[in-house]
């Protein structure tokens, strides 16, 4: 498969959830409802993963997808997953930082991913083997080699908490130089940018992860959950420089039980 033909498919995907996401961002009848989990879930969301898969039906008749919204449909070697609104909360009360995600995998790693934050004006992409970009531009992750001097992200230490991993969490953010609560998608783009050194989240889900994965890698960090296994789909994930991440292992300690 030319993975570069992949990628502009993606980016194409990307376009469309840029028109729909923004032009519902703020908008005072903007219908929102209360999933099971008792998360926000937006008119927005849904109708991002509806042309998504409609597009990738049309166009990829041979792949799978998975989407937060609506499971898994088809099968193939190769599976489209996506992440229609990533930071929903945020966009839902009007904050910009929120991104749809989209990824290209096989055997379980992958290969193509685009996280899209039209209201930011920022858009990440990486394919395998091609290099991390930002707006176009190459990134690469930050050299800082000590925790001491590493800058992390969390979503917030009250998720570590909820997981068991309080002590771990704020062990971790003490060792480091400095702790932001920039969260989801953008703490780890922000690691891909070399602007942040280390990403760390307790309870994810594999369209929270694969599309980042890749990016982070293609910038020459690392990617794993909290018991070192490179993957998306461990229901954590840390990336990091590369540099400190097995001592953000060692701190974090095993996942979670609970």
């Amino acid at each position: 498969m030319d993975l570069l033909v992949e990628l502009e498919f993606a980016l194409g995907l990307a376009d469309i959830a840029d028109r729909v996401t923004l032009a519902r961002f703020k908008a005072l009848d903007l219908v929102v409802d209360t999933k099971p989990d008792m998360t926000p879930v937006s008119e927005a969301d849904r109708r991002v993963e509806q042309l998504l898969r409609e597009r990738i039906a049309g166009q990829r008749g041979n792949h799978a997808v998975l989407g937060e919204e609506y499971g898994t449909s088809g099968a193939g070697e190769w599976t489209w997953i996506i992440d229609p609104i990533d930071a929903t909360m945020n966009y839902v009360r009007g904050i910009p930082v929120f991104a749809t995600l989209i990824a290209l995998t096989r055997a379980g790693h992958a290969e193509v991913g685009v996280v899209t934050a039209p209201a930011l004006g920022r858009r990440w992409w990486a394919a395998k083997g091609l290099g991390a970009f930002l707006n176009g531009e190459p990134i690469s992750v930050s050299r800082i080699a000590a925790l001491g001097d590493a800058q992390l992200s969390i979503s917030s230490l009250l998720d570590f908490d909820d997981h068991g991993l309080g002590e771990e969490g704020r062990s971790l953010s003490e060792r480091c130089w400095r702790t932001r609560g920039f969260g989801d998608f953008w703490s780890h783009m922000l690691v891909a940018e070399g602007a942040v050194d280390i990403a760390a989240e307790p309870i994810v889900n594999p369209w929270d992860l694969a599309a980042l994965q890749i990016i982070v890698e293609e910038a020459g960090g690392r990617f794993t959950d909290f018991r070192g296994r490179t993957t998306y789909e461990g229901g954590t994930a840390i990336s990091s420089n590369g540099l400190v991440h097995d001592e953000v292992l060692g701190l974090l300690g095993p996942e979670p039980t609970t």
